[in-house]
């Protein structure tokens, strides 16, 4: 008998995956959280039905996620991951030599033993001497902080339940007393086809907040649509004046330094997204 998995990623559109066979279920505290392994994509994290990561796509969102503001920023020393705790903005940051502490405040512990158990290429990096794991609600942690952090990196699962306070303006002008002085962040947000009302309002409660804001895409598979949206928020430093040439060489499958740049050149109707709300 053949068993398949469907996220529902809107009312009127799913995706399907065949799959081997159920890792865990469980009921957190916050979310239900299931890993599954499935034939297309491997395992798979998902928490309320909704699609987290997978081992076949992982590194476009954990690369995309961290190395833009990584390389944007002259000196990363201190970084926070708010959410993330799969691990995989974790192993990424973390090939960045001048990164000397990471803080993931990860809300639900249940994620990160569970991808400690089932998604080890993923949470590699959690065992670094460098990371410290905090189970504590992302909002409250920002707002203890003032000039304390040079990037933060807001890795939210999407805006309902726990997470919904992580796309408020607040929240965003918390990051902004917390970072240090030329510090910068990056907040997923989302699919430039189905959430465009949210894309909006985070890119304009941002720019309310930071001088520089910039929206880049990168192509997700398993997310919804496929096409998927960053918006960076930065104190002094531009994303499109980074010199490509003085960018490290990494370990990468979807990042290099050709496309630092490229990935903000947006489609037309991306970008009319933006310009439409001022």
């Amino acid at each position: 008998m053949e068993l398949w998995y469907t996220e529902k990623q809107t009312p009127n559109v799913g995706i399907t995956c065949k799959t081997k066979c159920t890792l865990v279920v469980e009921k957190t505290k916050y979310q239900e959280l299931a890993i599954i392994d499935t034939e297309q994509f491997g395992r798979m994290l998902v928490l309320d039905g909704m699609v987290q990561t997978t081992i076949k796509d992982e590194f476009v969102y954990h690369e995309m996620i961290t190395h833009i503001p990584l390389f944007t920023h002259p000196n990363p020393k201190t970084v926070v991951i708010i959410g993330g705790g799969d691990g995989g903005a974790v192993r990424e940051t973390l090939k960045h030599p001048s990164v000397e502490k990471v803080y993931l405040v990860e809300i639900d512990e249940r994620v990160v033993e569970n991808s400690k158990r089932y998604l080890p290429e993923v949470s590699c990096g959690l065992s670094d001497p460098r990371c410290e794991v905090l189970f504590q609600d992302g909002i409250e942690f920002i707002a203890r902080h003032e000039n304390a952090f040079d990037v933060v990196l807001v890795d939210s699962t999407e805006p309902i339940g726990p997470a919904a306070g992580l796309f408020a303006k607040d929240f965003y002008a918390s990051i902004y007393r917390a970072l240090k002085e030329d510090g910068l962040f990056v907040a997923q947000t989302e699919s430039p086809f189905f959430n465009a009302d949210l894309i909006c309002n985070t890119y304009t409660s941002i720019k309310q907040v930071f001088p520089i804001v910039r929206l880049y895409l990168a192509s997700i598979p398993t997310y919804p649509s496929g096409l998927w949206s960053f918006t960076l928020g930065s104190k002094r430093y531009d994303p499109l004046e980074v010199d490509e040439n003085q960018i490290l060489p990494i370990d990468t499958k979807y990042y290099s330094p050709e496309i630092h740049k490229s990935v903000f050149k947006l489609p037309r109707f991306v970008k009319e997204l933006l310009e439409s709300n001022g």
